[in-house]
């Protein structure tokens, strides 16, 4: 190793030398230069060298190669300059300007290059090539090695991309970048398009790879329009209903000059024109073919991609190219086709109708709006005909909240700019809802939305009857198909809630009015798993926590729900919130007895557990012995039926550590290790 690493060293000897004798480093610099080399190219030989250490390496040579060139900089212009000492003092700002230039040029020519100029790129270009050997599947040091080759515009950039790609071959990204570097960078329009194929063939199922070949010829056949108007020749077949090039050449046509003019004669300026347009028309076709090739091809190998075709019609609507309009027209048709039982497919559709301007060229803005808005709205309807689905009903209802309310997520901006009244709209959006309902296709998120948009409406419109009617139909939907919603009923609950204040006036609830709402908590919780009507749980236990009656009916009430539930550890927050709660209002004696209460039930859960004996290890902490006595029978409960939680063992033998003795401690480290079988469960006992 130590000889490989001196031969390395001994090869940078002519780059030394170039450095100290043009100025650029001293020789103690060089020394240090020369020993951090060293350090380097031993970390490079060992055994396992990390990818640190080769980005290490990398780094430091940079800095060095950049210091190298700010100082080079710093001597040249530093040089003095030894010519045109005779010039004139009463020559112009022109003549000196140009030998300053001059002058310029001649410090350049002094400095010419060597070989401590291409050194130090040549060394990272090596660092980089064993690093992607010894780290072949790191596709971050690829790409960081290619984007090194083409920063430099070092010649082996082809080389590298060979490699990475020859290495990871069902990576599309490296088959784009090896395709935008020839077509951008090497200028080899040939070369990037066989890239693309091949990369085509490896990865057929990339959405990217399709739609970028896609950029790449659209891109080109610009590049060849826009050489056609330099070259000046006719490209009115090329361009929509722009004639300003056309014109450009009519004003200027004394600067373009026919090549063929000495070697043919006169030509009938018809005759010219209706050739010239036949070969456009010619070059036309062949790009459109090539655009359907991909387009035909992408669609065969991704049938079922909704996105793909949607980006294809987005690039297509993009760029201004004349006879695009059949391919437009022939991908609508296949997203009709394809995917017409599809709600993203409506959705889409029906979004994009608000960006078409065709229509709306001579109209002003609000008729155009509402254009956009009618067309919007048929194709929703359209959709919700052919697919009764909850989905498609909730896309439609996202839309029209889009639509109405300007701090919503999805909002559409192009009806709050202040001259759109979106408010009459209203019943349309809740006529969404009542058909979700009538066709059975309401879920408990559209209906917990459903109610939620007249309590929205009431805020809206300063209309108290908003209130009543979302009461209404919350129990109406409580009471139907949806009686088992935890969502629905905790929403219920607080409406409930909302109008007893509202029409008392008051914060705080009557006996009649906490009867009552007892009575609606006393229906919806025992149908509901308590893992799911958490919330509903905590809301009760809130408003019942100073109403000893209520609140013991609600214990009972929650004990026969977590027998059911069988020890799941979802319905621990209920009994523990019930236990805090008794804490509070009665103190630790009655909180101990709640808790044995919940113990006492099937397989109680271990968070339960946990809540439990960290209540009691916070007052034996603070010199409770009690505490401590019922920490310790809590643990030795919940070890029986936990018996293998290395958790619990540790917090167990802690405690001991910190409250007990040194033989509790000691009995309780044997107990762990015993059961567990593991000798490292726990920490060595202290002597």
């Amino acid at each position: 190793m130590a000889d490989a690493v001196q031969y390395r060293l001994e090869r940078m000897s002519d780059e030394l030398d170039d450095l100290e004798r043009r100025g650029l480093f001293t020789r103690a610099e060089l020394a240090e230069v020369v020993r951090r080399r060293r350090d380097f190219e031993f970390r490079l030989r060992r055994r396992s060298p990390l990818r640190s250490d080769f980005l290490d390496y990398i780094a430091y040579e940079l800095r060095l190669d950049a210091l190298r060139d700010l100082r080079k900089r710093a001597i040249i212009r530093a040089t003095p300059d030894t010519t045109d000492h005779d010039a004139d003092a009463t020559d112009n700002d022109s003549s000196k300007k140009k030998k300053k230039k001059k002058r310029n040029k001649g410090k350049a020519k002094k400095w010419k290059k060597s070989v401590s100029d291409i050194a130090g790129v040549l060394r990272v270009l090596d660092i980089y090539r064993m690093a992607t050997v010894r780290y072949k599947g790191d596709l971050d040091l690829w790409f960081r090695y290619l984007e090194f080759c083409r920063d430099k515009r070092h010649g082996r950039m082809k080389q590298a991309l060979a490699q990475a790609i020859r290495y990871h071959p069902k990576v599309p990204g490296l088959w784009i970048y090896a395709a935008a570097w020839e077509f951008d960078q090497n200028l080899n329009v040939a070369a990037a398009r066989a890239l693309m194929q091949t990369g085509l063939r490896s990865c057929p199922e990339s959405e990217d790879m399709w739609i970028e070949y896609l950029r790449m010829e659209l891109t080109y056949l610009n590049k060849l329009k826009a050489r056609k108007v330099a070259l000046g020749e006719d490209v009115k077949t090329l361009q929509k209903k722009n004639n300003d090039a056309s014109t450009w050449k009519e004003e200027n046509k004394e600067l373009f000059m026919s090549l063929n003019e000495q070697d043919e004669g006169p030509k009938e300026p018809g005759s010219q024109g209706v050739a010239l347009e036949g070969k456009e028309d010619l070059f036309w076709q062949q790009g459109l073919l090539i655009i359907q090739t991909i387009y035909h091809g992408a669609t065969k190998a991704l049938p079922s991609s909704l996105t793909l075709r949607k980006k294809f019609l987005e690039i297509l609507n993009s760029v201004d190219l004349a006879h695009s309009d059949e391919l437009k027209v022939e991908v609508m048709d296949d997203l009709k086709k394809e995917f017409s039982d599809s709600e993203d497919y409506w959705d889409w559709l029906a979004r994009l109708q608000l960006s078409d301007s065709t229509s709306s060229s001579n109209l002003n803005r609000m008729e155009a709006l509402s254009n956009k808005l009618n067309k919007s709205i048929q194709v929703y309807d359209e959709a919700v005909r052919r697919l009764p689905t909850s989905r498609m009903y909730s896309l439609y209802a996202k839309f029209w909240m889009g639509v109405l309310f300007a701090d919503t997520e999805d909002s559409i901006s192009l009806f709050h700019g202040g001259e759109f009244d979106a408010s009459g709209f209203t019943s349309c959006i809740l006529k969404v809802y009542q058909n979700a309902e009538s066709s059975g296709c309401l879920t408990e998120d559209l209906a917990c939305q459903y109610v939620s948009l007249y309590l929205r409406l009431g805020g809206l419109e300063e209309a108290p009857g908003r209130l009543e009617e979302a009461r209404n139909l919350a129990k109406k939907l409580c009471n139907g198909p949806l009686s088992h919603a935890a969502d629905l009923w905790n929403l219920r609950a607080s409406i409930e809630m909302k109008s007893l204040a509202t029409s008392t006036g008051i914060s705080s609830f009557s006996k009649e009015n906490l009867s009552s709402l007892f009575d609606l908590f006393n229906v919806a919780l025992p149908k509901l798993p308590i893992h799911e009507a958490e919330e509903l749980w905590h809301t009760a236990m809130k408003l019942f926590s100073h109403e000893k009656v209520y609140f013991e009916k609600l214990v009972k009430c929650a004990m026969l729900s977590l027998s059911s539930a069988g020890g799941n550890d979802c319905g621990a927050s209920v009994s523990s919130a019930i236990v805090g709660w008794i804490l509070q209002r009665d103190g630790i004696k009655q909180a101990r007895k709640m808790y044995k209460r919940f113990l006492a039930l099937p397989r109680p859960s271990f968070k339960f557990f946990q809540y439990c004996i960290e209540l009691e290890t916070n007052l034996a902490s603070i010199g409770n012995q009690d505490s401590l006595v019922n920490a310790r029978k809590l643990y030795d409960a919940a070890l029986d039926l936990y018996p293998q939680e290395r958790e619990l063992w540790r917090n167990y033998y802690n405690m001991e550590l910190k409250l007990g003795t040194s033989e509790t401690a000691n009995a309780i480290y044997w107990r762990a290790r015993k059961v567990l079988g593991d000798s490292s469960a726990l920490d060595i006992p202290h002597s």
